[in-house]
């Protein structure tokens, strides 16, 4: 359905009307809104869209670089720090497109930081031909996904502690100021009207219950035929479960208490025991999830309907059900003790450390001169193994 805040193209029996011939549409998502799941869509059919007139610029899913670049985001923890080049290379494969009509997706759109920068990516990609879209769901849903992945980027917070400083300590920016910005849809979808105008603006109300609802309004939007994009497996985007996460957060502890450097976890926690561990060991019924408790629920209900009828007042186009966004899901079962990590799924996460960093092997060996290895405390043999990791990488 669409709100009342629509002006044009309301759906005839449940079809949108294509946005015109030679549009550029941007999706800023926010992140933990099917962002994944539609750029791993879209890149897996972009030959199959060339032949209905519909481009997908890049040689990869999700142009993340280039728009960390140009809202001069510093990336992952450990990452090398994107530069200017990675935007203009994103511009000349949009620019390449010429008048046909294209799709860019990537989350960390909804990161630009101020009216400039969202100014400027949309007068880089096209000025009036760009059409933002941006997707939404239920924060009760987004909360433990994006806590999560902030583990998986470093934190070291507990959830329920992490909720109360989200949702109870002002002015909610400790620890991940970044939350907010993306997740203040309001706000979001704001600052983008100030830049955009509302005309030009789409928001999409994402639907859990239907699964392929999501690609089947891109479809609609660009003008292609129906089923078109489909899912494409990805293990490596699967959420973790609460004891994967809770194993991570304490690796995180002692990464810190022991000062190792970032570019090391980079390579070895996340490309190398995360990501092996995701796509090694798939959670099984048993594995206890992340449960939010009902007063953070109950709170983000709240806002999700305070947010919804903000947007309702903007004057651009909303797709979908916005009460959505203010449900309170139904109470998950609570879990018995304290969530304990299968020794398999222990094992191919060492092995993924391990092997990420076989692959920068040792040229030299130096033995000890002074103290062996029993006469070293263990704290001192995980900062020396760090740096000299780092250093292999570094060589590498």
């Amino acid at each position: 359905m669409e709100t009342d805040c629509t002006r044009h193209d309301t759906p005839v029996n449940g079809v949108i009307t294509p946005l015109p011939t030679g549009t550029r549409l941007l999706h800023i998502g926010p992140h933990k809104t099917g962002t994944t799941s539609i750029q791993g869509a879209l890149f897996e059919a972009k030959d199959t869209m060339a032949k209905h007139g519909v481009d997908f610029p890049g040689t990869s899913r999700h142009p993340m670089s280039a728009a960390l670049a140009v809202c001069s985001r510093p990336g992952m923890m450990g990452n090398t720090k994107p530069t200017e080049r990675h935007w203009e290379t994103l511009l000349e494969q949009v620019h390449a497109t010429g008048k046909r009509t294209s799709v860019i997706s990537s989350e960390f759109f909804a990161d630009a930081p101020d009216d400039e920068t969202i100014a400027r990516v949309v007068e880089d990609l096209g000025g009036e031909r760009v059409h933002v879209l941006i997707t939404l769901r239920p924060l009760a849903r987004i909360m433990p996904s994006q806590w999560q992945q902030y583990v998986q980027n470093g934190l070291r917070m507990g959830y329920e502690n992490w909720l109360t400083h989200m949702l109870k300590k002002a002015p909610y920016e400790q620890p991940n100021p970044s939350f907010w910005r993306r997740h203040r849809h309001d706000r979001l979808v704001e600052r983008w009207v100030r830049v955009v105008g509302a005309e030009r603006i789409t928001v999409v109300v994402v639907d859990d219950s239907d699964r392929g609802g999501l690609m089947r309004t891109f479809e609609q939007l660009l003008g292609l035929p129906a089923d078109l994009l489909q899912p494409v497996p990805d293990a490596a985007n699967r959420s973790l479960t609460l004891a994967e996460t809770e194993m991570l957060r304490n690796l995180n502890k002692e990464f810190r208490s022991n000062e190792l450097p970032e570019e090391l976890y980079s390579q070895l926690v996340r490309y190398g025991a995360i990501m092996h561990m995701k796509n090694t060991c798939a959670p099984g019924p048993d594995d206890v999830k992340i449960s939010t408790p009902q007063w953070a629920v109950e709170a983000a209900a709240e806002i999700g309907a305070e947010m919804a009828d903000r947007i309702a007042g903007m004057g651009v186009r909303v797709l979908g059900d916005p009460a959505l966004l203010s449900a309170v899901p139904k109470p998950a079962g609570q879990s018995r003790g304290k969530p304990v990590i299968a020794p398999e799924v222990a094992a191919q996460a060492l092995y993924g450390a391990l092997a990420a960093a076989a692959e920068a092997p040792v040229q030299h060996t130096t033995p000890a001169k002074a103290r062996t290895v029993h006469q070293t405390s263990s704290k001192e043999l995980v900062r020396v193994l760090g740096h000299r990791c780092l250093k292999r990488l570094r060589r590498r």
